[in-house]
């Protein structure tokens, strides 16, 4: 459903914005017992009410001193339509019905149905991994998909890139892998006008790369990949070349076998915005899959999306509305597995080594946006920010010797911080 709210356009308030519910009349003033306050002289203690009807803004003015205006002159009472602007006092606001925004996550929603139910004729189950998978695409950020070997990971990737319509490359880390096998290369070719230098682009220029077993290779290696995902482009020499768009990292990791395997360092672990999960499947899932990998048939997937949607959806998701109260709790979150400062909390920082940096809250906003666009609301809540919690933190705290020496996990800790960090109340105003 689109979220109706008016925008302020003028004074220290510039750019802050409150929503307009159904069914309820809105009092503004600059009195506390308007429902919202904007603090301006040239607002009366209870200046105008505002009430939604249809898809309608009713300003209506409450007697006020410097009254409210539409273009230039003074009313009493008018409908306003979507973007319309108009004052009240010296204050400009304009009114945003949200039903352009409304539409395209409508169409959105629709669009990741059907991607669910292609992926669903080669995957059996794993239905939050792909939730996932889904939300970190269109959020605009890259995956670490964590699971022991013949989970079909990468067959999930694989059917990812024929649904979204989108190029793909797979690369298979191994410890001999160099920079430049990823990265491309200069090459010294013979041509007609005499030798001359050519660049020969590696498989990172690709729209979905599958880095395989990403742990197996060196961290120089590893490191090559670090401005593709923050930048989208490639430096070679003098040259830096932009990656195709969208650009989306997808790695694979086994968590058991450890030898011949190198850590992640700090710097790549935190350009993953999600840290996926894969688990065994259930007795009846398994058998399933035993009896589709057995048949002769193949299924073929549909294209459901192309990259310039894709693309067009991505921005969709950055405009889905974040409250003040939703930022608010996902810095407690962050904050609260800090070591040190007033906003730790006493029990979670005696279990961990250490704590989640600043990018942790930009990913649990763009992940909860993610999640509410696409159940088409413009909206994302502090469920959404819950459900993004574990894939983003999981992988950007660590949990110490006594913890690990109890059997606790990064993820049990995430799950005692979400029972302990309460959503924070309501604010009053603006």
């Amino acid at each position: 459903m689109p979220q109706p709210r008016i925008v302020i356009l003028d004074g220290d308030l510039l750019g802050r914005n409150f929503i307009i519910p159904q069914g309820r009349i809105i009092t503004v003033g600059r009195d506390d017992i308007a429902d919202v306050v904007i603090p301006h002289p040239s607002i009366s203690k209870i200046h105008a009410s505002f009430e939604l009807r249809g898809d309608q803004l009713v300003v209506s003015d409450r007697e006020s001193t410097n009254g409210v205006r539409l273009n230039g002159e003074r009313i009493r009472q008018a409908a306003l339509n979507d973007q319309a602007v108009f004052s009240i006092g010296d204050i400009q606001l304009r009114f945003e019905s949200g039903e352009e925004l409304a539409d395209t996550l409508r169409e959105f929603k629709a669009r990741t149905e059907g991607i669910m139910d292609e992926l669903r004729k080669r995957i059996v189950g794993q239905e939050e991994v792909l939730q996932q998978l889904l939300a970190c695409i269109f959020a605009g950020g890259h995956a670490l998909m964590v699971g022991v070997p013949g989970l079909a990971k990468t067959v999930t990737v694989n059917s990812l890139a024929q649904a979204l319509d989108l190029s793909f490359r797979r690369v298979q880390f191994t410890p001999d892998l160099m920079p430049s096998d990823i990265t491309g290369t200069t090459v010294l070719q013979d041509t007609e006008e005499g030798r001359r230098f050519k660049f020969v682009e590696g498989p990172v220029f690709t729209q979905l790369l599958l880095a395989d077993e990403i742990n197996r290779t060196p961290p120089k290696t590893q490191a090559s990949l670090l401005e593709a995902m923050q930048e989208r482009q490639v430096t070679a020499g003098e040259r830096t070349m932009k990656l195709p768009q969208p650009f989306v990292v997808i790695a694979t990791q086994n968590p058991i076998e450890q030898e011949g395997t190198y850590v992640l360092p700090e710097a790549q672990l935190d350009r993953f915005m999600f840290n996926i999960a894969i688990d065994y499947p259930s007795r009846s899932e398994e058998e399933e899959i035993l009896r589709r990998t057995t048949s002769p048939q193949e299924s073929t997937l549909r294209k459901v999306m192309h990259a310039r949607e894709i693309l067009m959806f991505q921005r969709a998701v950055r405009q889905v509305e974040t409250s003040s109260l939703v930022i608010s709790y996902a810095a407690r979150l962050v904050r609260a597995t800090r070591l040190s400062g007033e906003d730790s909390d006493s029990e979670i920082r005696t279990l961990l080594e250490w704590g989640a940096g600043p990018r942790a809250g930009q990913y649990l906003l763009f992940g909860a946006k993610a999640f509410a666009a696409m159940q088409g609301r413009a909206h994302c809540t502090c469920a959404d920010v819950r459900r993004a919690a574990i894939p983003v933190l999981r992988h950007r705290i660590s949990t110490n010797f006594q913890a690990q020496a109890r059997g606790i996990r990064s993820d049990d800790v995430i799950k005692l911080l979400l029972e302990r960090i309460k959503e924070p109340e309501m604010p009053k105003f603006v």
